[in-house]
């Protein structure tokens, strides 16, 4: 499995500068781009050039993306990519409530649309979209508060991985607030995901 925070020479750990990684990222993609590579060179160093391009790309938007992060180094620590749970976490839980019931009244409302004709009740119709999109937005809000709680807290934990035994060693993952951060995951998975959902329905009410 390849390790993205080494090929990115970042350290091992749940919150990162995205600032710092862009930078490192830019300057390891530009000794890596094909475009560097001299016309001379042989079609398996020209290959190669592309595949270490490739790699960093993908290595970078992995790590740019929390759940993507996470579940990759709960992968590293753990040897297998956490569990696909299907309850909601209990932190989370209030706001996927919320958001369930908006999105159901935003699609009920999207469908009724779609049958209106009068040009008195498409009036009538934006109102009512404008109305339930201001809702959205609101809640959109919400959501953005709650994860950038969450990113403070993968914040606070960076510390355990920084201290912890160096990688591969026997004692390393008993050291580790393992179970936390893949409580975390998950908030931030369903969170991202309610996020997502808000943000088709907020397209779907401006068409």
């Amino acid at each position: 499995m390849t390790d993205c925070f080494a090929l990115l020479e970042e350290p091992r750990k749940p919150w990162l500068d995205l600032d710092r990684l862009k930078h490192t990222f830019l300057a390891l993609s530009a000794d890596a781009h094909p475009d560097r590579v001299h016309s001379s060179a042989s079609a398996a160093e020209r290959e190669q050039s592309a595949a270490r391009s490739a790699e960093l790309n993908t290595a970078y938007n992995r790590l740019c993306e929390p759940r993507e992060r996470l579940a990759h180094l709960l992968e590293l620590e753990l040897n297998h990519r956490p569990a696909n749970i299907q309850s909601v976490p209990a932190s989370a839980m209030d706001q996927c409530f919320e958001v369930g019931q908006l999105c159901r009244e935003a699609d009920r409302f999207i469908a009724a649309r779609a049958q209106i004709t009068s040009p008195l009740l498409k009036v009538e119709a934006f109102t009512v979209a404008m109305a339930i999109s201001e809702r959205v937005t609101a809640l959109q809000r919400t959501l953005e508060k709650e994860l950038a709680t969450l990113e403070a807290a993968l914040k606070s934990l960076n510390d355990a991985w920084l201290s912890a035994p160096p990688v591969g060693s026997p004692g390393r993952a008993a050291q580790l607030p393992l179970e936390r951060l893949e409580e975390l995951f998950r908030s931030i998975s369903y969170l991202g995901r309610c996020r997502a959902q808000l943000q088709e329905r907020f397209v779907q009410l401006s068409m």
